[in-house]
């Protein structure tokens, strides 16, 4: 008899062991399928103010007042769009700074593919320097490639990084971070005056041009990077106002599809 229980509980193991590699066979597959989609497919996407509705737009590649100084391939409408998940998680982020007194203000968020393709026309002619007195005067435009201002894939078009700042509300302005949205050079690093990592400010600038920040304009950058980090995104070493999701659901997948309003299927 002992000799049966014996058997039936091997047995029992064993289907045990079977049904929990079936489970992980069957996550695995659904991961593969979800990063195996179509890069014209914006069914994941949401507009952020539909998911954020507090959030401020001022989408700059539909302007003309960014760094190419004309409207950028792709942007059809003055609207952002995330995956359904980073959209959530900056639902979270703008609950706790609101509580605080501040409001989201977007910059850019998913970007599609010919957008880039835009960046790099633009980069590769010497000749376009329009807008060089206001984002990058320090520079010469050859070296962009080279120092990672401009490449020919970005994380954008995934569709879990969001560029922002603060609204402060209280003054109805921009929270001061001491520098402006693509800025190319050292002063966007987060650690441009101290350390991101402990929130410490050091005074330590590493510009060629002497350019500073003062203690509160660093402590205003280190507002909107602790909220950040606390819920879910993860910082960009050269620039203090990009975040990407750290779960991000297609981080293989560069989408497409143009910047608009998203229609649903009733």
């Amino acid at each position: 008899m002992l000799r049966v229980k014996y058997f039936f509980f091997i047995l029992w193991m064993m289907s045990c062991v079977l049904m929990t590699a079936c489970t992980q066979t069957s996550n695995a597959e659904k991961a593969v399928v979800k990063e195996a989609v179509d890069p014209a497919d914006a069914s994941d996407f949401v507009v952020i103010t539909e998911v954020v509705p507090d959030a401020i737009l001022e989408i700059r590649y539909y302007s003309t007042f960014n760094f190419i100084g004309t409207r950028i391939d792709g942007y059809l409408e003055p609207t952002a769009l995330l995956t359904r998940q980073a959209a959530d998680s900056l639902r979270v982020v703008s609950d706790e700074l609101k509580a605080q007194g501040y409001r989201l203000k977007i910059y850019d968020a998913y970007r599609p593919q010919m957008a880039v393709d835009h960046f790099v026309r633009w980069g590769a002619d010497l000749a376009d320097t329009l807008m060089k007195g206001y984002f990058y005067p320090d520079l010469v435009k050859d070296v962009l490639f080279d120092r990672g201002y401009i490449a020919r894939r970005s994380g954008h078009s995934r569709g879990s990084t969001v560029d922002l700042t603060l609204f402060d509300m209280n003054t109805e302005k921009e929270l001061d971070m001491g520098g402006t949205f693509d800025w190319f050079g050292p002063e966007s690093h987060p650690d441009f005056g101290g350390n991101p990592e402990t929130g410490e400010f050091t005074g330590k600038c590493n510009s060629p041009q002497g350019r500073t920040i003062t203690p509160e304009q660093f402590e205003n950058r280190m507002i909107l990077r602790r909220a950040m980090l606390r819920h879910g995104f993860k910082p960009y070493d050269e620039e203090w106002w990009h975040f990407t999701l750290k779960n991000e659901p297609y981080k293989d997948t560069y989408f497409t599809f143009p910047v608009q309003s998203l229609k649903r299927e009733n």
